[in-house]
């Protein structure tokens, strides 16, 4: 479980994020990435850290695939906030393969994503 200050708290979150955001895929992700404090954004930035939004359609599989899909990758990006900064807002969207995936699979691929997106440390 994502402590709340870390978690999406509307749709909107999501759709800014994926519409004024950076993308980068992985053959099991696709990441985008925004900094609250750049550009018409400045004036969302919230203190407590980065916060992450989950996508995860039924096109990764059933019910049971999708929630053991969710729980990993709120798993890994709760290990990654550190490597973010605080100003960043993330939405993670689970593409087909990641419901075969595992977490180690994941957090290789989210890291991957992150590190084309120009975070250095991930």
């Amino acid at each position: 479980m994502l402590p709340k200050r870390h978690k999406f708290t509307s749709p909107a979150d999501f759709g800014r994020t994926i519409k004024r955001g950076r993308r980068a895929g992985t053959r099991t992700v696709v990441v985008h990435m925004l900094d609250r404090n750049a550009g018409p954004d400045a004036g969302i930035a919230q203190q407590g850290g980065p916060r992450v939004g989950l996508i995860v359609s039924k096109s990764v599989g059933n019910a049971v695939i999708r929630h053991r899909t969710s729980r990993r990758l709120r798993h890994v990006c709760a290990g990654l906030f550190e490597l973010v900064p605080a100003s960043t807002d993330l939405v993670v969207r689970a593409l087909p393969p990641s419901g075969a995936a595992s977490s180690a699979d994941l957090e290789r691929d989210i890291r991957k994503a992150l590190r084309r997106l120009g975070l250095a440390d991930a």
